[in-house]
């Protein structure tokens, strides 16, 4: 397998002048999203996310480098070099693909609610008027929330990372929360921090705002990079590596385009 990935890039990007071999892959990550990535008590970087990247790695034959940085200025900070990829739950929406380049989808993230236990709030601008909702800065669910909710009356305090956002969930200071469905549940509701609280309404979906599922996030001037990074994924979804990870993490299936 060594320098498979290498070599399938090659192939597809055959005839370009640009292609060029990867030694070390920097990966730009927001760690405060568990179960996906998230800081542990001695400071490893830990999570599906990184469990996967790890993977993908080992078949690209590459060392791959993580360096945090917050979701508000990840994108940014990709396309000014700080590293090479994102791989933080980032969902797909045209928004973004309109200054970066994806992989194929990583998984499924659908966005859902959190007010406080028996709470009738739902989510449409109509039941959260004069309410205060809390999103991480950067993320789908606050361009969501801005685009729908803001201009009916509704008030959207953005955070700079994820747990601030819960921090004033539980002090009183938000009525309700949105965020990625499966990091709220295994990061928040299933965590002492989230008793006393619960889902409030059905999923929020929206093409345009919420994407389409997550990938890696890449810059328009890697192709070769994106190439072997799609290798590595078909790889490890061919020879049940992903399914393996993923069973280590959740009870249902977090990637339905098979």
């Amino acid at each position: 397998m060594k320098k498979f990935a290498v070599c399938v890039a090659l192939a597809l990007l055959a005839g370009s002048a640009a292609a060029r071999e990867w030694h070390t892959v920097r990966i730009g990550v927001d760690a405060s999203y568990p179960p996906f990535e998230s800081k542990a008590p001695n400071g490893e970087i830990v999570g599906f996310d990184v469990d996967l990247t790890k993977a993908l790695c080992a078949r690209m034959n590459v060392k791959c480098v993580w360096v945090q940085s917050d979701l508000d200025g990840i994108i940014g900070a990709l396309k000014a070099r700080k590293f090479d990829a994102i791989v933080s739950s980032l969902s797909v929406t045209d928004q973004r693909r309109q200054q970066i380049d994806y992989s194929d989808k990583m998984f499924d993230a659908p966005a859902r609610m959190i007010a406080k236990t028996g709470s009738p709030l739902l989510p449409t601008a109509a039941s959260l008027r004069g309410k205060h909702v809390g999103v991480e800065q950067g993320s789908t669910q606050e361009a969501y929330a801005k685009a729908y909710w803001a201009p009916k009356g509704v008030d959207v305090v953005s955070y700079q990372n994820q747990d601030q956002v819960y921090q004033d969930l539980m002090s009183g200071r938000l009525d309700a929360t949105l965020q990625d469905e499966v990091q709220a549940d295994f990061g928040f509701l299933k965590t002492a921090r989230g008793k006393g609280f619960a889902w409030a309404g059905p999923a929020v979906e929206d093409p345009k705002t919420i994407g389409d599922g997550t990938a890696i996030g890449l810059s328009k001037q890697n192709p070769e990079l994106r190439a072997i990074f799609n290798a590595a994924l078909a790889a490890i979804h061919e020879d049940g590596t992903f399914d393996r990870i993923a069973k280590q993490y959740f009870d249902f299936d977090i990637y339905k385009g098979k």
